[in-house]
């Protein structure tokens, strides 16, 4: 998957996610509110069909970059957690 960085500051991090839909977008946004150091965590896709999604990440007292990594690395594990119960099914 791409990532394109429109903005890189220590504590505010603005990039595109090409090929991404809402799925993926909703799942890492809800993981980033979960980090009590997150200040704003929001995505826009102006257009479902032609558009790239662009997050915007501001965080306070923790380095952006870390958050998104460490979001990253719960929505995977919660991921692997999913296809576990469902190989089960």
């Amino acid at each position: 998957m791409e990532l394109n960085v429109l903005e890189k500051k220590k504590y505010r991090l603005i990039f595109e996610l090409p090929g991404a839909d809402h799925t993926l977008c909703n799942a890492l946004k809800t993981e980033l509110w979960n980090d009590a150091d997150v200040k704003v965590a929001t995505y826009t896709i102006n257009h479902p069909l032609v558009a790239v999604p662009k997050f915007i990440l501001e965080t306070k007292g923790k380095d952006a970059t870390e958050a998104l990594v460490e979001a990253i690395g719960r929505v995977q594990k919660q991921f692997k957690s999913f296809a576990t119960v469902l190989a089960k099914v």
